[in-house]
């Protein structure tokens, strides 16, 4: 009779060593892991970590120790506390600067004085010849909407005018001001600097002085008059319809 052969070691057997062989040597590695990122880790945490028995320090090593990762085959861990964009940019376009020469260093500073005696042609000679221009085309012009255009054109014309007068006798009052200060100040006296309500009344006397002298003061103070009447006489109570007077 034929004997039979003794039982030889299977394969699974062997798969199952090489699996028990695989798990150790993970093992070791996150051992040698955790010894790594606890190295850098104080007495003194590692003496409350092991009072109250918790692993605080290591969560917190992890979380806050590195920006890199503890592995280098695990992914990224991206913030949650950054938001994600809604567009996500494909192809990168040169990003478009825009230049405002007001708060450019590059283009210097304004010099306020010398850009109005650069351009006061425009105010002296420019504008009010436009406007007279304009004056000629609204007395020939038949259509309404022309005529509506050309009086808004004149009104923002007058405005320019009227705001430029004005900034211009703003400057000679603190121009004459400024100077009269640096006269006293060479003289020992402490410099004195005009209030907006100061320059408000300075200016108000310039133009008393300029209507008195062009004789226009009368029709000036009419107008305001009449304009003043016409605001307080919105204020005035009326009677109302179907109450008779009282005799």
């Amino acid at each position: 009779m034929r004997k039979d052969k003794p039982p030889v070691a299977s394969s699974s057997k062997i798969k199952f060593e090489d699996s028990d062989e695989h798990e150790s040597s993970s093992e070791d590695e996150e051992e040698k892991e955790i010894e790594e990122e606890l190295a850098d880790v104080t007495f003194e945490e590692l003496q409350r970590a092991r009072s109250d028995g918790s692993d605080t320090v290591y969560r917190k090593f992890n979380s806050e120790g590195k920006s890199g990762r503890a592995n280098k085959n695990r992914p990224v861990e991206m913030s949650s506390k950054k938001p994600v964009s809604r567009f996500r940019e494909i192809i990168q376009v040169p990003k478009k600067v825009t230049r405002d020469p007001r708060f450019e260093s590059l283009c210097g500073q304004l010099d306020e004085d010398g850009f109005k005696k650069r351009y006061n042609f425009l105010y002296e000679d420019d504008l009010p010849a436009e406007k007279e221009d304009l004056k000629k085309q609204m007395r020939k012009s038949n259509d309404p909407e022309e005529i509506s255009e050309l009086k808004n054109r004149i009104g923002w014309i007058d405005k320019q005018l009227k705001s430029a007068g004005l900034k211009h006798t703003e400057r000679e009052i603190l121009a004459e001001h400024k100077k009269k200060e640096r006269e006293a100040a060479k003289q020992g006296k402490q410099p004195y600097y005009l209030k907006k309500s100061e320059i408000r009344q300075r200016k108000l006397v310039e133009k008393y002085k300029e209507l008195k002298a062009s004789g226009k003061l009368e029709a000036y103070i009419e107008k305001k008059r009449r304009k003043n009447a016409a605001k307080d006489h919105r204020y005035l109570p009326y009677r109302r319809p179907g109450e008779q007077e009282n005799k």
